[in-house]
């Protein structure tokens, strides 16, 4: 908003408001206010969840023994406070004319709406079972295929419908009609795969914010025409502008990462996992670099996997190939501390982002 009402109002004068025209001084901007936001209102947000939210979060009595005792009547929905941070920031620094910014909005408030659902019916019913599966994916589908047709029109010709791949810089796969599809797989499926992640105190915040921070790069060098030729990456104009976002993405969840840390006040539930992943997918779909993605955010894939892997093992030989999955429950059964495995889950995620902007001199 503050770019737009300078680029109207302000054609003629230089000096400080010129900084406004620079996407580093406002994605910084954009970091800063969002952190600030979640700060001053994070105590206050969480006393009235406390106070609506009598009972905390449903702990699942399936799961470790300890979660019962030291999480029951930790409040939910701290996602909203990211959210309420993400797009304040978002809406005062970046470029409102963009609209690869408003396709990943709607994408991170589509998928953010739908994890509220589900929260609100675990709290109402006290029970863990939320939206059903059927109803969670069809609206998950259906935000996220809305999103690819739309991005899809805002790249340009040469790349449209294409698939590239880290480490080949010449080849495209063309997919033709089925791009949104493939867009609507990767949006739907990181937003899944935040939320089985999503289950110790400050567990998924951090990666996604490695995430952010290495996707606010990618960003900034493919939407700019003399990185991207340096770098041999595809040109997508526009999406630069996406740094922005990426940058009030990393305050918002410094900021709640204050409230979630060992031993968390609030925790961020279906509103927050689902909204950053979508976020996440959608940046990747933007910016032509879905596989990629795969590397950076290689901790959710894996925390996918071992679900995936326990289910349909267990349903094939009534064993488990895991103590239980997602795989951080894994570890906690074989009697690692919380703050151990959050960590080196931590530390996993900085190398996987490290490997992902590896990428980009290799490609």
């Amino acid at each position: 908003m503050l770019y737009n009402l300078i680029a109207i109002h302000d054609t003629t004068h230089g000096g400080f408001f010129n900084l406004f025209h620079y996407l580093t001084f406002r994605s910084g901007g954009a970091c800063l206010t969002a952190f600030v936001i979640s700060l001053v209102f994070g105590r206050p947000f969480i006393a009235q969840l406390k106070r609506i939210q009598r009972e905390g979060q449903p702990i699942r009595t399936l799961g470790p023994e300890r979660h019962i005792l030291e999480k029951a009547g930790t409040p939910t929905m701290g996602g909203m406070l990211i959210l309420i941070a993400l797009f304040a920031s978002t809406l005062l620094w970046a470029d409102l004319t963009n609209g690869f910014v408003w396709a990943v909005m709607f994408v991170t408030a589509a998928f953010g709406a739908v994890g509220f659902a589900d929260d609100y019916l675990k709290l109402s019913k006290r029970n863990t079972k939320g939206v059903s599966k059927r109803a969670r994916l069809g609206s998950e589908f259906a935000a996220s295929l809305i999103a690819g047709y739309w991005m899809e029109s805002l790249m340009p010709p040469e790349l449209r419908n294409m698939v590239a791949f880290p480490f080949v810089k010449d080849f495209l796969l063309p997919l033709g009609f089925a791009f949104p599809l493939f867009a609507m797989v990767t949006m739907t499926g990181f937003g899944n795969a935040v939320n089985f992640t999503d289950g110790l105190d400050g567990l998924a915040i951090v990666p996604v914010v490695i995430a952010a921070l290495v996707f606010a790069l990618i960003a900034y060098l493919v939407g700019n025409r003399v990185f991207a030729d340096y770098l041999q990456l595809h040109l997508v104009p526009g999406t630069g502008e996406l740094g922005v976002f990426c940058a009030a993405l990393i305050g918002a969840g410094l900021g709640f990462l204050w409230f979630n840390a060992t031993p968390a006040d609030v925790f961020m539930g279906d509103t927050g996992s689902l909204s950053l992943g979508g976020a996440l997918g959608a940046i990747a779909v933007a910016v032509k670099h879905e596989l990629v993605l795969c590397i950076v955010g290689g901790l959710f894939v894996v925390e996918t996997l071992s679900v995936v892997i326990q289910v349909f093992w267990y349903k094939r030989t009534k064993r488990r190939v895991f103590l239980m999955a997602p795989l951080h429950h894994h570890f906690e059964k074989k009697g690692w501390q919380e703050p151990k495995i959050v960590i080196r889950f931590w530390i996993v995620s900085i190398l996987l982002g490290l490997a992902g902007l590896a990428t980009l001199k290799l490609r």
